[in-house]
C-alpha cells in the first residue's frame, strides 16, 4: 500500500494547489491512500463541512486535525458522524468527535490515529498512554496503523516513534508546518519524520503573511495574523506498507514548490 501524507493544509491557497496537482502525485507515485492535516484548511484556522467535502473530493480519504479543531464552529455540526475526520485522541473524555478510525481501503482495513502533544501545546491527556490504547485496540483489526502526532517539541515527537517502533506502521509530526529530513525506517519496521511540512503560500511565515508576522515580533502591539498570497508548495511523505505485515518498506519525501 501506498500512502501519501499531506503535510497541514493552509487556507484557500493550500486547497487550490491541491485541487491542480494532487491527481498528477498520486499518479506519479502510485497512492492507494492520501491522508492530509486539515487543521488550518478553512481560513488558516480550522475545518468546515463545505472545506471537509472539497478535500475528500479532490482524492483525500483522511482528515486529521490538531489545536486548531474547533476554531471553525461548524465542526460541531458534522463531527461526530464524519469517520473520515479524526481529531486528537488523548483529549479529555466526551470530547466530539473521535481520535481513531478504521477505514476499508481497496478491500484493506487502515487504522489512522492522531493525537496531540504536550510541551508547549495545551494540555491534555498524556499522547504515550493513550496512543497505546489505541493501537490496541485497532491491532485486533488490521496490521496497518499510520499516526498523526501534531506536537510542538521534536524530542516528544521522536519519542512517540521509538515508543510505538514495530507496533504501527508509520508515526509522522504535524504543527511546526516545516518539513524535517529525518525520515527513516526504524528498526522494528516503523517508518518515522518528524515533521512533513505545509501545504500552503510559499512567500510566507508558516503560510502566513510575513510582514505581519514580523510587526508581532517587532512591536508590544497585538497583531492579527492573514494568510499570505502568492505561489504555493506541497510538503508531504509518500510510505510504502506491506500489506500483510503492516511494516513500512519505504519512505521519502515530496516537496514541491510552484514558485
Amino acid at each position: 500500500m501506498n500512502t501519501l501524507i499531506i503535510g497541514d493544509i493552509v487556507g484557500r491557497t493550500g486547497r487550490n494547489i491541491l485541487k491542480d496537482k494532487l491527481k498528477g502525485i498520486i499518479a506519479e507515485n502510485e497512492i492507494n491512500l492520501v491522508i492530509a492535516n486539515a487543521e488550518n484548511a478553512a481560513g488558516g484556522n480550522g475545518i468546515t463541512r463545505k472545506v471537509a467535502d472539497e478535500l475528500f473530493e479532490i482524492g483525500i480519504s483522511a482528515l486529521t486535525m490538531g489545536n486548531h479543531v474547533w476554531d471553525q464552529k461548524d465542526i460541531f455540526n458534522f463531527i461526530d458522524d464524519e469517520k473520515r475526520i479524526i481529531r486528537p485522541a488523548n483529549y479529555l473524555p466526551n470530547t466530539p468527535g473521535r481520535g481513531s478510525s478504521l477505514l476499508n481501503i481497496n478491500d484493506m482495513k487502515v487504522g489512522i490515529i492522531n493525537l496531540q502533544g504536550t510541551v508547549f501545546m495545551p494540555c491534555n491527556r498524556n499522547p504515550f498512554l493513550i496512543a497505546e490504547q489505541e493501537v490496541n485496540a485497532l491491532r485486533e483489526s488490521t496490521n496497518i496503523i499510520i499516526i498523526d502526532f501534531h506536537a510542538e517539541a521534536t524530542s516528544e515527537k521522536i519519542a512517540m516513534g521509538h515508543f510505538l517502533n514495530g507496533r504501527v506502521s508509520c508515526v509522522y509530526g504535524t504543527h511546526t508546518h516545516v518539513q524535517t529530513a529525518d525520515e527513516k525506517i526504524l528498526s522494528e519496521g516503523t517508518a518515522f519524520i518528524t515533521d512533513v511540512g505545509m501545504t500552503g503560500p510559499y512567500d510566507s511565515i508558516l503560510g502566513m503573511d510575513k510582514e505581519r508576522i514580523i510587526q508581532k515580533f517587532t512591536s508590544s502591539i497585538p497583531v492579527k495574523f492573514d494568510l499570505a498570497k502568492g505561489p504555493a508548495q506541497i510538503n508531504g511523505i509518500v510510505v510504502k506498507i506491506d500489506e500483510v505485515s503492516g511494516k513500512c518498506t519505504d519512505i521519502y519525501r515530496i516537496n514541491k514548490n510552484y514558485t
